[in-house]
């Protein structure tokens, strides 16, 4: 497909490590099939018959240094739907294995992701740039290796949402419509419905996760397993030094703590990923693959997001920790054949997770209300603090905002239980259940908090200060993204471009946003797409 005369391309540096210096499946086809002894395969995005761009995030647009002219541009959305491949694009699907739920599956891979190739811009940083939704590869499966808008917004959205949250995570360079149908079951009720069709350009310095690593481990295809990690070691982790038995040791507790830095994060804002697969994780410990996730709107640890996991809840909020843990066991088992006997030192790798996790989450959940530091006898309050969060039905995200805005100074032996209590009623999704043991439990909770507060000496406008540094005011709760989808669907994106601009910023009051600053209304409690989703998309 040609490009009109008067369009000014991009000039990227294409230097697409991963395909130049790691083996290629031999066959060039997009033929669905087992592929050994490969770490990629190259394919071609499919042709969509009408691209048309929904948005775009401008500060993925600045680091990639392309211009926003271009980016608002025919050209943009022809290039990041697949349709034109620009000189120096070399595209591909990885290959890798994974668990799922806990049981390996074997080969995945990447079923509906391709990548166009990796970049470097001036500064010296890589970008791989990745369409996510642009047809068949070889690991596709049974499926068509496509996505719908529906799932497309929710993974750009919540790709910068949580970048700009502070949490380590993809990023989302555009979302452009196919102008095709693409049939989906989204609750796997026996009743498909085609749905208009999207592409996702998803950028990371790396896509590589657990599973590619676990793939060949499986295979006991060792001499692919040794150049992938050195591979890994090489581009994505070169302070490590040349590989070695010590730096795959490094490498391996690098992932672990980056890890659990990631998870501390995810519990801090409230995020349940919901398909933890060892195959969803990355080495870089970042986010990626946004399917069936969910924000905690009441605080509720038991909670899920994905309808496939509702009986079990392997992937509910507050086992979040552990599956991470489990997951970096299986990559440490992978890593088995390249460090030889020395067993004890990844089980030393998986101990370090948990002693930096919960360090870190420690750490977080002071923060959270505003003390200077984590001190011994804290445990107790913020254990409490988890209870009384669960004793009625309280929004987590809102309780932590008034909690800041909540006078400790005022606090005195004369203060009634209603008093103390009145400031946070807003989070409460039945405030008339505020009585009785209930009410005696919040109530005590915030007496000791207040008289811990005073101990620490922060006055009440260093702790709102600080407080509103790590709680935001703002996150991408479902009914939210449901509420864009059902606008874009209907050929309006202005409401996808209002959150995204909301969630730039999700730490400020945002005076004119302030209607996003609310309860889960009653109306999202069970409608599909706001309390529990599928892996469908």
């Amino acid at each position: 497909m040609a490009l009109p005369n008067t369009t000014t391309l991009p000039k990227l540096n294409f230097t697409n490590r991963f395909t130049t210096q790691l083996p290629a499946d031999p066959r060039e086809s997009n033929g669905v099939r087992q592929v050994e002894h490969a770490a990629f395969s190259r394919v071609r995005p499919a042709t969509v018959p009408d691209p048309k761009l929904v948005a775009y995030a401008q500060e993925v647009v600045d680091f990639l240094e392309l211009d926003t002219a271009f980016a608002t541009s025919p050209a943009f959305a022809q290039i990041f739907s697949g349709n034109i491949q620009l000189g120096g694009m070399d595209p591909f699907a990885m290959a890798y294995g994974g668990h799922q739920f806990g049981n390996w599956a074997g080969q995945l891979g990447d079923g509906r992701a391709i990548n166009l190739g990796e970049i470097q811009t001036s500064s010296g940083d890589h970008w791989a740039l990745q369409l996510k939704g642009s047809g068949l590869t070889p690991y596709s499966r049974g499926a068509d290796g496509k996505a719908v808008l529906r799932s497309s917004i929710r993974e750009f959205l919540c790709s910068e949402a949580m970048h700009h949250l502070g949490v380590p995570t993809t990023r989302a360079l555009s979302l452009v419509t196919t102008g095709e149908n693409v049939v989906r079951d989204i609750l796997y009720s026996g009743n498909p419905q085609p749905e208009p069709g999207a592409i996702v350009c998803r950028v990371a310095p790396s896509f590589t996760r657990f599973g590619n690593f676990q793939l060949p481990y499986s295979r006991q295809d060792h001499k692919l397993l040794k150049e992938l990690v050195d591979y890994t070691i090489r581009n994505d982790f070169p302070h490590l030094g040349e590989p070695s038995k010590d730096a795959y040791i490094a490498f391996y507790r690098e992932v672990a703590l980056r890890t659990a830095e990631m998870i501390v994060h995810w519990m801090r804002v409230g995020f349940v990923h919901g398909v933890m697969n060892t195959d969803n994780m990355s080495i870089l410990g970042l986010t990626i693959d946004y399917g069936p996730y969910g924000w905690l709107d009441n605080y509720d640890p038991s909670w899920t997001p994905n309808t496939t996991d509702a009986r079990n809840r392997r992937y509910r909020y507050g086992h979040q920790p552990q599956v991470a843990q489990w997951n970096l066991a299986q990559l440490g088992n992978a890593l088995v054949p390249l460090i030889e006997e020395d067993i004890p030192a990844l089980q030393e790798v998986v101990d370090a997770y948990s002693d930096a996790f919960g360090t870190g989450y420690s750490d977080m959940l002071a923060a959270k209300v505003g003390l200077k530091a984590f001190e011994d006898g804290d445990d107790k309050l913020l254990t409490e603090l988890q209870k009384i969060l669960q004793v009625t039905e309280t929004d987590m995200t809102i309780f932590f905002r008034k909690l800041a805005d909540w006078s400790v100074e005022a606090v005195t032996s004369e203060t009634t239980t209603t008093d103390l209590i009145a400031p946070l009623f807003e989070a409460y999704y039945k405030p008339a259940e505020i009585t009785g043991e209930v009410e005696i439990a919040i109530a005590g909770w915030l007496k000791d908090y207040a008289q811990r507060i005073k101990d620490d000496g922060t006055s009440d406008a260093d702790r709102k200060t600080a407080m509103n540094k790590v709680n935001p005011k703002y996150v991408l709760r479902n009914y939210m993204a449901q509420l864009a989808i059902d606008d874009a669907e209907e050929g309006k994106n202005g409401l996808v471009n209002e959150l995204l601009e909301l969630l730039r910023n999700p730490y400020d009051e945002q005076p004119d946003m302030e209607k996003w600053f609310a309860k889960r209304p009653d109306w999202a409690r069970s409608r599909p797409g706001c309390s529990m989703l599928s892996c469908s998309s």
